[in-house]
């Protein structure tokens, strides 16, 4: 089973697995509630249609590194048909071993100046 493997072997992710455990890191969210915070978080840069979104949560359901929210902290006005989501431990590793590795690949960069120190 993949929770078995060791973190770099799940590693690099994919920018779509990336950007839905950043937006789950924090807190539980629903699909739209993912969307609307990669959206916010990268000025709308970036996008994640709804097809690609529930493939790649259903993909990373199925490895156990997401899993259903079955007690979501919902407020009272919130639609009971939503489906919430949270990274699991594995996932929470999964998902900061990759921010580290890709931190380090912005250090390599810097070093090489190809950004600048703002960037």
């Amino acid at each position: 089973m993949e929770k078995n493997k060791d973190i770099g072997d799940f590693l690099p992710l994919t920018s779509v697995a990336f950007e839905i455990m950043i937006a789950l890191a924090d807190e539980d969210r629903h699909g739209y509630g993912i969307m609307l915070e990669v959206e916010r978080r990268t000025g709308g840069t970036t996008n994640i249609r709804p097809g690609t979104l529930y493939r790649a949560i259903s993909r990373m359901v199925e490895t156990g590194w997401v899993e259903d929210a079955h007690n979501p902290a919902a407020s009272d006005n919130d639609d009971e048909r939503r489906h919430y989501y949270r990274l699991t431990t594995l996932g929470r590793r999964i998902v900061t071993a990759e921010a580290e590795r890709l931190a380090s690949a912005v250090a390599s960069a810097r070093a090489k100046q190809l950004l600048s120190r703002n960037a």
